[in-house]
């Protein structure tokens, strides 16, 4: 019933009446204490009303005790339909459940975690086609046995042991003798001139392959992660296209992404575009020639006058001159 419907009838007047009826079911149902005022009582049908009270419940704001009563036509008593704890227009709800699928995140798998894929996964594609038998490691079709029971109903359909071989012509005691190299339980090999065998003759032998929606979906997560936008690229100085630490991708994606190859980067071991750049680019690194000094001048047009001796008059030892100066001998 809708909450439009419900709002539109007139609740009952006996049952509407009945609120110390419906106050004891809800604290008979809930903890003691934890039934707080009568907020409302709505019609949900012909002489059937739901009282609802505030649930002072720690962890439950904005929730309400909900306790239904109803009287029989023509009845003059109100007996009691249910009570139960029903979320209000403002209460506080868990989070909306999401299967794993969709709630799993990038970095949540961990060592021992399996992480199966779709069969119809977007990201991915049929490796090579037209091949009526199916690979082993392909997910299972509606309706297809698995191992076990392909082995239970071999058992079943296998001759008894006891049997004579001769009597189906031998085909007993192929199907049973381990010498034969196959069992009913496992799958011929290919046939040469398969697709299949084909394709693993090249080395196709993937079941599934990249899609080019997957491509394409991992291409703007790799730009986003590493791309010309990011605050590292925005200040580098040159892009990764001309950076010698640079792996390049190999098939279409070469034209746009590399592999990272310098362990002081900080995309090291990463996939990054070729219009990504960081501060440990190989050419960054190449310091400039130190300036030479200039070469000293020498002016050859005029002459410096020079003294002969330190002080004046004193001769080359040092002793003052004179007509009576000597020594004695």
């Amino acid at each position: 019933m809708s909450a439009a419907t419900r709002n539109r009838r007139t609740p009952d007047k006996l049952c509407a009446d009945a609120v110390e009826l419906a106050r004891e079911a809800a604290q008979e149902a809930a903890a003691p204490g934890k039934v707080g005022e009568w907020i409302e009582a709505v019609a949900d049908g012909d002489r059937v009303v739901t009282h609802f009270f505030e649930c002072q419940e720690p962890g439950y704001r904005g929730w309400r005790w909900a306790a239904t009563v109803a009287r029989a036509s023509r009845a003059k008593v109100v007996t009691l339909d249910e009570t139960v704890l029903l979320p209000g227009p403002d209460a506080l709800l868990a989070p909306q459940w999401l299967p794993w699928s969709e709630r799993l995140r990038p970095g949540d798998l961990g060592p021992g975690d399996l992480l199966p894929s779709e069969p119809e996964d977007l990201r991915l594609e049929p490796g090579f086609s037209a091949d009526a038998e199916e690979p082993p490691n392909a997910p299972a079709a509606p309706g297809a046995q698995l191992p076990a029971e392909r082995g239970e109903s071999a058992a079943e359909e296998a001759p008894d042991a006891t049997a004579d071989p001769a009597d189906d012509g031998g085909d007993a005691a192929t199907a049973a003798d381990p010498a034969s190299g196959w069992s009913r339980e496992l799958a011929p090999p290919p046939e040469r001139g398969s697709i299949r065998a084909v394709a693993e003759e090249l080395g196709m032998g993937r079941t599934r392959v990249l899609s080019r929606y997957g491509l394409h979906t991992a291409a703007d997560r790799w730009e986003e992660a590493h791309g010309p936008d990011s605050p590292m690229a925005q200040a580098a100085p040159a892009s990764c296209l001309s950076c010698g630490f640079l792996v390049p991708l190999a098939g279409s994606l070469r034209q746009a992404f590399g592999v990272c190859a310098n362990e002081f980067g900080p995309a090291d071991g990463q996939v990054v575009a070729l219009s990504y750049g960081c501060g440990a680019h190989s050419e960054a690194a190449v310091m400039p020639p130190p300036p030479q000094p200039p070469p000293p001048v020498i002016d050859e047009t005029r002459a410096d006058a020079l003294p002969l001796h330190d002080g004046d008059g004193a001769g080359p030892d040092g002793e003052g001159g004179g007509e009576g100066g000597g020594t004695s001998r």
